[in-house]
């Protein structure tokens, strides 16, 4: 077996410390495992901007292309917002994901049993959560055109395109589609078919795959006002969403705060097969930059740590490895290992990011010699 290829983009706030701690997870199974990997670094949003003046260089971006997967950590911060928006750490994030092509969001939002009593919900509706929203990438709003912000007559106006293609949506439903076939088999469909005419045209589409494809798979179909109601109310109901680009941000946060904790998500982008026929792919926590806790130890480091978990299973077919991955982090958070975000009101005193990621080295550690 060969190396790897990974590039890790640390980046802003948050991001170079919970990206310490993956590094240290990717050297211990380096080091234990038959798995090897080859880790480069480099420079995205503000970090890039402050040294090349964009929010990413093309040299980094030919090196993403080329890598076997990259590893993302957080952009922004409020020293960026009088930035010209083209010039936003963010952008540099939808750079990535645009010209990857990665097309396939993968958002899990599982509730690990430790954390049941941390969910703004009650324990008996989150208890055993384990559902996962597909959210497509690259088009949408974020990329439709036409786009800005111009006069007319005497106001300004800011315009965005909702815009979907076919091919687009068919390409994201079967990812779902395929998801759902190693898992529940049910995927339900989300989109405002009774007010956008893209709403329409995602819902025959996704119909129409399901019906040439996929007929060992349940399909349904709600509104996505109605599927945020549903996910608060009784989200184990659920076991695949497919949604657009927009309705897939909104609605993958909302199922961050019935797990306990943002700090908690990781994600999965993917895109077409590559040469070695694993997916290209970038895998991201779910947060943010959050400067404001930006090199104090605060930060959870877990779903950045749970986005190599990920990667694991997607991009290097070692999905046993990655069930053990999840069996230490479930193991740590069940001694009650909490950081800063997880500790709530309880008054107990939380651990730091190395803190916790020293824990989950312990807990592999363990389980190399059972």
């Amino acid at each position: 077996m060969g190396k790897y290829s990974l590039l890790f983009l640390p980046g802003d706030g948050i991001g170079p410390e919970v990206m310490a701690e993956v590094r240290r997870i990717v050297d211990w199974f380096s080091s234990r495992t038959e798995l090897a990997f080859d880790v480069s670094e480099d420079l995205v949003g503000g970090a890039c901007y402050r040294v090349h003046g964009v929010p990413l260089h093309d040299d980094t971006m030919a090196k993403a292309r080329a890598a076997d997967a990259v590893f993302l950590g957080a952009v922004g911060g409020p020293e960026y917002d009088g930035l010209d928006f083209s010039l936003k750490p963010e952008r540099g994030l939808l750079r990535l994901r645009k010209e990857m092509d990665l097309f396939s969001n993968l958002r899990p939002a599982q509730c690990f049993d430790a954390l049941a009593d941390f969910s703004s919900l009650k324990k008996n509706v989150v208890s055993g959560l384990d559902i996962m929203i597909v959210r497509e990438l690259t088009g949408g709003v974020y990329f439709g055109e036409p786009r800005g912000i111009h006069r007319e007559g005497n106001e300004r106006v800011g315009i965005n395109t909702q815009r979907y293609t076919e091919s687009e949506i068919a390409r994201v439903a079967r990812t779902a589609f395929d998801l759902a076939r190693r898992r529940g088999k049910k995927v339900c469909s989300m989109e405002k078919a009774n007010v956008m005419e893209s709403g329409i045209l995602w819902r025959d589409v996704v119909t129409e795959i399901h019906a040439d494809e996929y007929h060992d798979v349940e399909l349904s179909h709600m509104y996505a006002d109605a599927g945020a109601m549903q996910l608060t109310r009784w989200p184990k109901q659920f076991d695949v969403i497919v949604t657009d680009n927009l309705f897939g941000d909104l609605l993958s946060d909302l199922a961050a705060m019935l797990t306990g904790s943002i700090g908690m998500l990781p994600s999965a982008s993917l895109g077409a097969p590559m040469e070695n026929g694993a997916p290209r792919a970038m895998y991201e926590p779910v947060h943010g930059a959050a400067p404001d806790i930006a090199g104090e130890g605060k930060a959870n480091p877990i779903a950045c740590i749970l986005s190599f978990a990920m990667a694991l299973r997607y991009s290097f077919d070692a999905g046993g490895e990655a069930n053990r991955l999840e069996a230490a982090i479930a193991d740590v958070l069940s001694e009650g290992l909490r950081t800063a975000d997880l500790i709530g009101e309880t008054g107990s005193k939380p651990v730091s990011t190395s803190d916790m990621g020293n824990a989950i080295l312990a807990a592999l550690d363990r389980t190399s010699t059972r």
